[in-house]
């Protein structure tokens, strides 16, 4: 079997395979989002240190793990993993406040970065399910539900 590879900004993946270019979508998102979270928690100041500093880095740390595991799922169904720092940022497209910002204003970040990645989660984990691909549909599941949960906790937090 041939691949033909495409011209797209996600380059790597093989032609034809939406799954793999939605799986390299919520990767990039991923990606980018834990880069986010990662600055949060270098750079949050204030009353609430502490507690953000051990939730930002408990975050970015479920996140590079689920990043690798992602990119392996878009190998395992014959395509290639799209990386480079350029890339995975261009291709998520989310905000970076500029340090030093309020903690409200870093979990407000954090908050519409989580939103967008479930997003693109919710459209990929429902392409996976028509494809009949329950492996991927699980994965995405799982990491569904636990951007669902930091959102609500970010969510109360500002409240």
């Amino acid at each position: 079997m041939t691949t033909t590879r495409t011209t797209s900004p996600q380059e790597g993946t093989k032609t034809g395979s939406k799954l793999a270019e939605g799986l390299n979508q919520v990767l990039a998102d991923t990606y980018a989002l834990m880069a986010l979270t990662h600055h949060a928690h270098w750079n949050v100041e204030g009353e609430g240190f502490f507690a953000l500093h051990a939730a930002f880095e408990e975050q970015y740390n479920d996140l590079f793990q689920a990043a690798d595991e992602i990119a392996e799922r878009v190998r395992a169904l014959g395509a290639y993993a799209v990386g480079g720092l350029g890339t995975l940022a261009g291709l998520a497209g989310m905000e970076e406040p500029a340090a030093p910002v309020p903690q409200k204003d870093f979990v407000a970040a954090l908050i519409d970065a989580n939103e967008k990645t479930a997003g693109t989660i919710r459209k990929v984990k429902d392409l996976a399910g028509k494809e009949g691909d329950t492996e991927t549909e699980d994965m995405l599941i799982a990491r569904l539900q636990i951007h669902e949960k930091t959102l609500w906790m970010l969510k109360s937090y500002l409240k």
